[in-house]
């Protein structure tokens, strides 16, 4: 494995997440740049490789069965853009499975593979103490996984997330129907995070391979300061 602080080195990669609206983008993303030597995705079910890159790897997993993903799990570097809603998952209790249980079960394995490289996506508010369920989880995702030792940890917290998705999300929509409305008086931290901004980036954390623990806000983000 390449040591974290080595910028310049091609390096592997994990993809927690593909089939998502920040996933998707990434994996574009990834791809293109022709930085990395191998990016590996994982799903539930087969999921198309790039065609005209065959440094696209899949692999279908039992999420649920860490012995069926233990050995698929090694690369370099992990972005962990898992995510679901409560609506979408049916109940608290799944929701938490995916957002948690399943994102950091993920990254003890690749960790204990090798990586030293971590990059979440997380949400804006996400805390340990929030009253708000949804920012609960976040926060205490971001401190178990802040626990494990990664040498590089980047925590990205975007705000309302635009982008085209596959399914309906009538929250998203209101909110950035509302922050387009009201556009010059809402403050650039409270203002939608465009999946392709957040998307770069990621990958331009991911390439700089700095190490320590760093936190990118949704201001950040948005005004390009990250």
């Amino acid at each position: 494995m390449t040591a974290v602080g080595e910028p310049d080195k091609k390096r592997s990669v994990l993809l927690l997440g593909a089939t998502g609206l920040v996933g998707s983008q990434c994996l574009n993303l990834f791809l293109a740049s022709g930085h990395f030597t191998q990016v590996i995705t994982l799903s539930r079910r087969s999921l198309a490789t790039h065609p005209d890159n065959s440094n696209h790897i899949n692999h279908v997993i039992d999420f649920d069965a860490p012995e069926s993903y233990r050995d698929k799990v090694t690369a370099d570097i992990v972005v962990c853009a898992l995510g679901t809603t409560i609506k979408k998952a049916g109940s608290r209790e799944m929701f938490r499975r995916v957002d948690y249980h399943y994102a950091l079960e993920l990254s003890k394995a690749a960790l204990e593979n090798g990586a030293g490289q971590l990059l979440l996506v997380s949400a804006k508010g996400a805390a340990a103490d929030s009253r708000v369920f949804y920012n609960r989880v976040k926060g205490e995702l971001e401190d178990a996984i802040s626990n494990l030792g990664f040498e590089s940890l980047s925590i990205f917290r975007p705000s309302l997330l635009k982008g085209e998705r596959r399914e309906f999300r009538a929250g998203e929509e209101i909110g950035n129907f509302l922050a387009g409305a009201f556009s010059i008086v809402i403050p650039a931290r409270w203002k939608p995070t465009p999946v392709d901004r957040l998307a770069q980036t990621i990958l331009k954390a991911a390439m700089n391979n700095q190490p320590g623990r760093r936190i990118y806000e949704s201001g950040e983000i948005l005004t390009g300061l990250a």
